[in-house]
């Protein structure tokens, strides 16, 4: 069984902490309110949050992202790099399933409901062949069509090495 380790929360220090299995507690105040772990609510797109509260002003946190601030060293920059489940599950927010990556390579890590397995590249069925995308700036550029899905994500690959 893992070692949960507690670190404090960074702007909440000394009213809440986060641990390295995903939870996050209120540490009371001593005399009225006792140390507790809080309850996460699933927000709409299926991630834990929780709600904390400093000076009277409540404010919503995910708590993958307290996680890797605590655990991971990560500094909040934007999509530039962003946080990933290593297993896929959203709700899974231990250390050891959270990484660091960028926004690039955790919208090309999930394949649900794609017609191939190789990110940007799809079954185009008018012409019985593989078409390959790619998408830069938010427009797409079409890299051709292909007899062959690997040739079509080989082509995908190189247009995303000269990026």
């Amino acid at each position: 069984m893992e070692k949960e380790e507690w670190k404090s929360i960074t702007n909440y220090e000394g009213l809440y902490e986060v641990s390295s299995l995903g939870n996050v507690k209120s540490l009371g105040n001593n005399k009225t309110k006792k140390e507790k772990v809080l309850k996460p609510r699933l927000n709409r797109c299926g991630y834990y949050q929780v709600y904390l509260s400093k000076l009277n002003v409540p404010s919503t946190f995910n708590i993958h992202q307290l996680v890797a601030v605590a655990f991971l060293n990560h500094k909040p920059c934007g999509h530039k790099l962003v946080v990933d489940h290593i297993n896929n599950n959203k709700t899974d927010n231990r250390e050891d399933n959270l990484q660091i990556v960028t926004q690039r390579f955790n919208t090309c890590k999930i394949k649900v409901n794609y017609t191939s397995e190789f990110k940007g590249v799809s079954w185009h069925k008018r012409s019985n062949k593989w078409t390959s995308r790619i998408s830069l700036d938010n427009k797409s550029i079409h890299l051709g069509m292909f007899d062959c899905e690997l040739k079509a994500s080989l082509a995908y690959q190189n247009k995303l090495k000269t990026l």
